[in-house]
């Protein structure tokens, strides 16, 4: 699934089962529609090692299939080649931009921008909070989020 040429995008969240693994099947499936997905390498990964092997929580696959978009992912922590080989690293919150800037102090060569992703929602959310702990309605505004972040990113980068 890796774009031989082209962008590179990798979603960042704590655990990689909540917000990232949303955030890549929303950036996906819009490359998807708008016919450049071949031109994308898209992923996500985790700061943490908490959750390395699982599938997206349930909450966030109910989420995803309720607005039919496609959902195949195993949790993953960000690795020190992800600094080297993507161009974008979009993170979920402050924290997650700590912990991957201390690490791309570390990586030699690092090419990836890392920001926030909320940094492209045109309604200035900046934080994408995490709907772990919370209900059905925490991982639809996460969705909503990721929808209107993820099209200005592409927007911007296309």
């Amino acid at each position: 699934m890796a774009a031989v040429s082209g962008k590179s995008v990798l979603f960042v969240c704590l655990g990689n089962i909540c917000r990232s693994p949303i955030a890549e099947a929303v950036f996906r499936k819009m490359a998807t529609d708008s016919g450049v997905v071949d031109k994308w390498r898209i992923d996500s990964a985790a700061t943490s090692t908490y959750e390395i092997g699982n599938p997206p929580d349930y909450r966030g696959q109910a989420c995803m299939k309720k607005h039919s978009v496609p959902m195949r992912h195993v949790a993953r922590q960000v690795t020190k080649e992800d600094f080297q080989s993507f161009d974008y690293i979009l993170c979920m919150d402050e924290s997650n931009l700590r912990d991957l800037k201390r690490t791309a102090n570390s990586v030699k060569s690092c090419k990836a921008k890392i920001e926030l992703l909320g940094s492209y929602d045109p309604e200035k959310q900046l934080i994408i909070q995490d709907p772990y702990y919370g209900s059905d309605k925490d991982f639809e505004t996460v969705y909503e989020q990721c929808v209107r972040c993820c099209r200005v990113f592409l927007e911007k980068n296309s």
